[in-house]
């Protein structure tokens, strides 16, 4: 008996799973149905930042050539040793100011002393060989006069006073030769400048044209650009350029200055120097980069980076107003004209459109790809901007 009533425990057990089981799955389709039922929730907003757009607007393009140099210091001068010695002071060190004239280092005088002392001493006495024979061929000049003397002794007195005097001029001008050698022992600014390298220590025993130091004047400064000889041909001076040195965001306006009228001889590259707006800040040495205008014309523009060409026509993605929303909408647009706006600070080059009307917001590049349609929002910070926008849309 026992046995049975376990049986039958175990079945209803059974039973009952079954019937849970059961009741499990028709509550499970019936939430499905529910949820296939309701409505959509609305898409999320992309929120825009109001740097990640610009307005499409008129700009003067200056279409030009690309262009890169070096930023040179127009007076820039390497001291070397005019003579060989021991380097004895060096006055000046690296980034020290120096005015035209000031002793920059010395070279060990000793020996050009003893040299422009010796040659003094030579002169001197050519000198007194020339009185001596100056007059001695004076006096024959009177002796001769009364006969008392050949017109031969005559002629030997005044040779050798001719004599004299040659050897005294070459005695003077070793004289002078020496006193150079020893000037050139002290080497001095041949300009005002800044000391920008030195390549010699104290002590060191130097050769001549031994480099010692560099020495540059930042208050003029220019760049030298390299150019091709078909590019070069359409080069004038007086054209504008807008330079970007180095990393720095700001453009620096130049001039075209000089143009060189020959190639180089291995790169074939003809040489153009353009002359700096304003140099404040700027180094002998550092690149430059950017465009020489060949033209300018006032277009409508966009950055080019912001145009899109993942498909078969170039579009720009722009924000507009479609109901009470913000959407993202693709405008098919044609390109024009490259170049640079020389009145904004940005280096971005810049494309004419067309198909765009003036003063729509367009997406920039940092954006990305985005879906035409696609619901956009600005960040409260941006608030104002964003109505401003909606209201130049409708």
């Amino acid at each position: 008996m026992k046995y049975i009533k376990l049986r039958w425990l175990v079945l209803g057990f059974i039973v009952l799973a079954l019937v849970a089981g059961v009741w499990r799955a028709m509550n499970q389709k019936q939430a499905q149905k529910a949820a296939a039922s309701a409505p959509a929730t609305a898409p999320t907003q992309l929120e825009l930042a109001s740097t990640d757009v610009m307005k499409a607007e008129l700009r003067d393009i200056t279409q030009g050539l690309a262009i890169s140099g070096t930023v040179k210091a127009v007076n820039y001068a390497v001291i070397k040793a005019r003579v060989a010695g021991e380097l004895k002071d060096i006055m000046a060190r690296e980034g020290d100011t120096v005015k035209a004239g000031d002793v920059l280092a010395r070279i060990d005088p000793t020996e050009y002393q003893r040299r422009w002392q010796q040659t003094s001493e030579q002169a001197t006495a050519a000198m007194a060989q020339m009185e001596i024979a100056k007059r001695a061929w004076e006096n024959n000049q009177s002796l001769a006069a009364q006969n008392f003397i050949s017109q031969a002794a005559m002629n030997n007195s005044e040779a050798n006073y001719v004599g004299a005097v040659a050897s005294h001029k070459a005695a003077m001008a070793g004289a002078d030769v020496a006193r150079k050698a020893l000037d050139d022992a002290t080497l001095r600014a041949p300009f005002a400048g800044i000391v920008s390298g030195r390549a010699a220590q104290v002590g060191e025993r130097v050769s001549i044209d031994a480099k010692i130091m560099e020495l540059v004047d930042l208050s003029q400064l220019e760049v030298e650009v390299p150019l091709s000889p078909s590019e070069s041909m359409d080069v004038r001076v007086g054209q504008l350029a807008a330079l970007q040195v180095e990393d720095r965001k700001t453009m620096v306006g130049a001039k075209v200055k000089r143009i060189s009228p020959s190639a180089q001889a291995g790169s074939r590259s003809v040489l153009i120097y353009l002359a700096l707006d304003k140099a404040d800040g700027l180094r002998h040495g550092l690149f430059a980069k950017g465009i020489l205008g060949m033209g300018k014309s006032q277009v409508l523009a966009v950055p080019l980076s912001a145009v899109r060409t993942d498909r078969a026509q170039p579009y720009v993605q722009v924000v507009e107003q479609v109901g009470d929303q913000l959407q993202v909408i693709h405008k098919i647009v044609t390109l024009g004209v490259r170049g640079m706006d020389m009145g904004q600070p940005e280096s971005e080059t810049m494309v004419a459109v067309t198909g765009l009307n003036e003063g729509s917001t367009v997406l920039k590049s940092n954006v990305g790809a985005l879906r035409s349609g696609m619901a956009v929002r600005y960040t409260p910070v941006a608030a104002n901007a964003a109505s401003t926008s909606a209201s130049a849309a409708r």
